[in-house]
């Protein structure tokens, strides 16, 4: 009873009845692409109950479908729907093509914004937002929404933790020292972007993304080095690896971050090596010049 109100009242906003292989469904004119922003206000001034059904069927209009009970429903409720039908009516496919139209973003294909999760959406615009450009890694890992949700979440853990002696800058000179190693243009270039902005340094990524053993690397960076690049051999771990560390300041909790992080990211090039996945042409010259300079040469 109270679904059928509230399918009657989204027809009266002008949504009409559209078949699909699972029944019939709601769609509004222009399918989701927008909504009325005015009637939509007067329809969610009833009764909670009744808001709940309603805001469940316009979950399963935007595409949100169970996963609005869980994530989007909440926002619905609080007025977050008009943001999120903003977003929709702007939305577009993710390209795969880049600047040159004969090498993609890599090899599976990339989902339209309106088809994706809305919590891996949000994720998206937000980085995109923050950094002015979405790195490829969203984009290719949007093709398996639950593992992107799990690889994300993991990398968030390992990176962004608060605990230990590892700085942002040293995090990233591991992943572009084994990035080398496992072959992976990807993360290096990527990684390597990263590292000239935590560390200030424009040459030392580069330096360790050819011969990190060659590379102008104080006695601490090598030693941590030293133990991810074992790590990523899968060489015998031995007392004396950790003793190494130890002998530079890094505690066993130390060299579990490292090795974990090597870990991740050995996956994390191997998921690219077989996506062929391509770094974005911004992060080339991310770090390599001061942003005051940068902007000077170019007025």
């Amino acid at each position: 009873m109270q679904g059928e109100k509230a399918r009657a009242c989204l027809r009266s906003l002008g949504f009409t009845s559209v078949s699909r292989s699972r029944g019939t469904r709601l769609c509004p004119p222009d399918y989701r692409a927008s909504l009325p922003a005015a009637g939509l206000t007067e329809c969610l001034n009833v009764k909670p109950a009744f808001k709940a059904v309603l805001c469940l069927e316009l979950g399963m209009i935007l595409g949100l479908g169970a996963c609005c009970r869980v994530l989007a429903l909440p926002l619905l409720l609080l007025g977050g729907l008009q943001g999120r039908t903003q977003a929709v009516a702007a939305s577009h496919a993710y390209s795969t093509q880049e600047e040159n139209p004969t090498r993609s973003v890599g090899r599976y294909p990339i989902p339209n914004k309106k088809d994706m999760p809305f919590d891996i959406v949000e994720l998206m615009e937000e980085v995109e937002r923050k950094t002015g450009f979405l790195p490829n890694v969203f984009k290719v890992m949007s093709h398996r929404p639950e593992e992107f949700r799990a690889f994300f979440a993991y990398y968030n853990a390992i990176m962004n933790k608060e605990t230990g002696r590892l700085s942002k800058a040293d995090k990233e000179l591991i992943i572009v020292a084994t990035s080398m190693i496992n072959r992976c243009p990807y993360c290096v270039t990527a990684h390597g972007a990263l590292h000239r902005i935590y560390s200030k340094k424009p040459t030392l990524a580069d330096q360790v993304g050819v011969n990190w053993q060659l590379a102008d690397l104080s006695d601490r960076e090598k030693a941590m080095l030293e133990f991810a690049v074992a790590v990523s051999h899968a060489e015998n771990i031995t007392g004396e690896h950790f003793q190494k560390l130890e002998a530079h300041g890094f505690d066993r909790e130390d060299a579990w971050d490292i090795g974990t992080i090597t870990a991740f990211f050995a996956m994390s090039n191997r998921i690219a090596h077989f996506t062929d996945m391509r770094p974005n042409q911004e992060f080339y010259t991310m770090g390599r010049v001061p942003k005051e300079k940068e902007k000077a040469e170019t007025s």
